[in-house]
């Protein structure tokens, strides 16, 4: 039977479901803002990735916030990052939590001090401002310089997993995110 729950030598499955789940969804979220910078207006695959950006960082915001709450109430049994390289991860995965919080958060201040609002899924959200807020909007303003900055963390978040843990160091702990059963 899985185990659910995060044990000191490996990620229960909510864990390893919400984090491996969630990094599908990020690289969507990140193919569709790399396609609106980089494409031209008027293209029909950048309007078609970015018809669901909004939606999809509503989702891995709410998302974020279960898998952060769900990480604090199993940080005691988690895995243990230990001497200056784990100090290095927990600072790490301190600017990943906190940009996957903060990115978010600032549409959404924009959203509900805005014009246009917000609906998710056909549910309004924050109903249309008749003017905007300024302080409201101001935020929003660096979303995107966030959301790459995000993203380079993720590929460094990536790089040392595959490239330093899995492939230099040869430990375990890309294992503990995979389900395998460590040899710690």
């Amino acid at each position: 039977m899985a185990q659910i729950i995060d044990s000191s030598n490996r990620y229960g499955l909510v864990s390893r479901s919400l984090h491996w789940g969630m990094a599908i969804l990020f690289g969507a979220q990140f193919l569709s803002a790399a396609a609106h910078w980089a494409l031209p207006r008027e293209n029909a695959v950048r309007e078609a990735l970015w018809s669901y950006h909004t939606t999809l960082g509503v989702t891995l915001f709410a998302l974020v916030l279960f898998r952060g709450a769900w990480g604090l109430a199993n940080l005691p049994r988690r895995p243990k990052h230990a001497g200056l390289s784990g100090q290095a991860a927990v600072a790490g995965h301190a600017a990943l939590y906190a940009l996957m919080v903060i990115v978010p958060a600032v549409r959404l201040l924009s959203a509900a001090g805005g014009t246009r609002g917000l609906s998710y899924f056909g549910v309004e959200i924050f109903a249309p401002q008749e003017t905007e807020i300024a302080w409201m909007q101001a935020p929003a303003e660096w979303h995107g310089e966030m959301g790459w900055i995000l993203a380079l963390l993720v590929l460094g978040h990536i790089f040392m997993a595959v490239i330093w843990h899995h492939m230099i160091k040869k430990d375990d702990v890309l294992a503990s995110m995979t389900g395998r059963q460590n040899t710690i």
